[in-house]
């Protein structure tokens, strides 16, 4: 038998000659591979044991990795498997099934958030926090028909976990559009005057109760602590003459506040004058009344004394008129009835008061 009859069909060339068949191209491109993966690991390519083991080691990793989490101090996790609720965790460190069975969702409950309408805080982590067109949001029709620019901010706490998530989907956004609607009514209540001076804390009282009776209807689980309103300004067209307008109303109610200082000034001043020359007036008539009362009963007594004995009460009335009157009397020159004059005497008192 030669060579060329131990050749099969399949190695004779289309001119039956003799051809060697090539490996197949995927066996190729194997051993290609496990050569330079023999090249980069020092050892070869390690045994299949091996590879099973650090498989497995990884796959435990990962389980161990996943089976446990820890709720902040400010939040408490809802836990659904596979997608349904089960549990509302409180904070702490807690365990799950791993691989995506157990899914837990971290709801901030004792945090106070807030929204923001008309301007934005820069750094803010809420996606809802901040307008998407502050313009459109503040642009709002009063109940007079005039046009205002109003800011607001709205703060809540998430008060059910399990609405929030479950009930309404993106709460955040539907709360948007509640206080949106809110706000534009109750504006639209009240004249421009009202919104941008004396009624803004009717505005804040009012908006918060209806905005709290919608979330409720609406079972989303948000519980309103504050609504507050920022700026409040006209259109930019009419700024200026709004702004005069504004000026001149606080002149006005300064003047006025100065008019009501005066006249507490003086009226209760002289209120006070008053009651106290009306006080003197009654103590000065009381004192003459008593003083006419007294010397009136004085003289009673002393007529029913004289009536008893006339001439005693007589001299004695003389007496006491002489003691009364003697020592205010400088100098005092006493006679007889037989003294002929007391020209002398008068020159020679003279005398004594003209010495040193």
């Amino acid at each position: 038998m030669t060579d060329h009859e131990d050749d099969s069909p399949e190695d004779r060339g289309p001119w039956n000659t003799r051809q060697k068949r090539a490996p197949p191209e995927i066996d190729a491109i194997l051993r290609q591979g496990r050569e330079r993966m023999g090249g980069l690991l020092p050892g070869g390519l390690p045994p299949a044991k091996s590879i099973a083991v650090v498989g497995a080691v990884a796959f435990f990793a990962v389980v161990a990795w996943s089976s446990y989490y820890t709720v902040p101090s400010d939040s408490v996790a809802v836990v659904q498997r596979f997608g349904k609720y089960t549990a509302e965790v409180p904070p702490g460190l807690h365990f799950k099934f791993p691989l995506g069975i157990d899914v837990v969702t971290l709801v901030p409950v004792k945090r106070q958030l807030k929204q923001e309408f008309g301007f934005t805080t820069p750094g803010a982590s809420d996606p809802f926090q901040s307008p998407v067109d502050g313009r459109r949001e503040t642009e709002m029709v009063t109940g007079d028909l005039n046009a205002a620019l109003v800011e607001w901010v709205v703060q809540y706490r998430i008060s059910e976990p399990l609405k929030f998530l479950f009930e309404v989907r993106q709460p955040g956004a539907t709360l948007r559009y509640v206080s949106e609607s809110v706000m534009r009514e109750v504006v639209g209540d009240r004249t421009v005057d009202e919104v941008i001076t004396i009624g803004r804390q009717e505005i804040e009282s009012e908006a918060l109760l209806k905005m709290q009776a919608l979330t409720t209807k609406y079972a989303m689980g948000i519980s309103i602590d504050q609504v507050q309103l920022k700026n409040i300004n006209p259109p930019e067209p009419v700024q200026a003459s709004f702004n005069e307008v504004n000026q001149a109303q606080q002149e006005k109610e300064r003047l006025i506040n100065e008019a009501r200082r005066e006249y507490n000034k003086v009226i209760p001043l002289a209120e006070g004058e008053k009651d106290q020359r009306i006080r003197e007036a009654d103590g000065y008539r009381l004192k003459r009344i008593n003083e006419a009362e007294g010397d009136a009963a004085r003289f009673t007594a002393l007529l029913a004394e004289y009536v008893k004995a006339p001439e005693v009460t007589r001299r004695r009335i003389y007496i006491e008129t002489l003691q009364d009157v003697l020592p205010g009397i400088g100098s005092k020159i006493i006679v007889d009835g037989s003294t002929a004059s007391i020209l002398p005497l008068l020159t020679l008192d003279r005398a004594r008061e003209d010495q040193p």
